[in-house]
């Protein structure tokens, strides 16, 4: 990581506010810092974490990205109820989830049309509408 990279990561909990602790730089650097979005697992990151040689534990990974999704920095989106991925995203897009590969990425925003919506049940409004849509490669 390039002290330039540190300072984008470092800029970016800025913007929302968030300290920046060591840790919190580090993923930050890692998910920002070259300036492209990013599609991460709590496990995926927590490798890339290693590979790079920084102590970081597996929990405070979770915790940092839940901080993160808090403060409006990231996304989390959700495949199969229990898989979750964390997109540096955070404008409303469709996502593809490749199915062989455990991967996620974005899909054409341009070319999803959503006609209609059901109502929100009474006492209840929409906060958000995920639309992932899943692939797998033909045989």
């Amino acid at each position: 990581m390039t002290r330039a990279q540190q300072d984008i990561g470092a800029s970016w909990l800025a913007t929302a506010g968030l300290r920046p602790t060591r840790q919190r730089v580090t993923l930050a650097t890692l998910l920002v810092g070259d300036g492209q979005h990013r599609h991460v697992t709590a496990e995926s990151l927590f490798a890339s974490v290693k590979e790079q040689g920084e102590p970081v534990s597996l929990a405070t990974v979770y915790n940092t990205l839940r901080a993160f999704c808090d403060a409006g920095l990231m996304q989390e989106v959700t495949v199969d109820g229990s898989k979750s991925y964390f997109d540096t995203n955070t404008h409303d897009h469709p996502h593809f989830y490749w199915e062989d590969d455990a991967k996620l990425t974005d899909a054409p925003s341009d070319q999803l049309v959503i006609a209609q919506i059901p109502d929100a049940p009474e006492g209840a409004e929409i906060a958000s509408v995920d639309v992932v849509i899943r692939l797998r490669r033909k045989s």
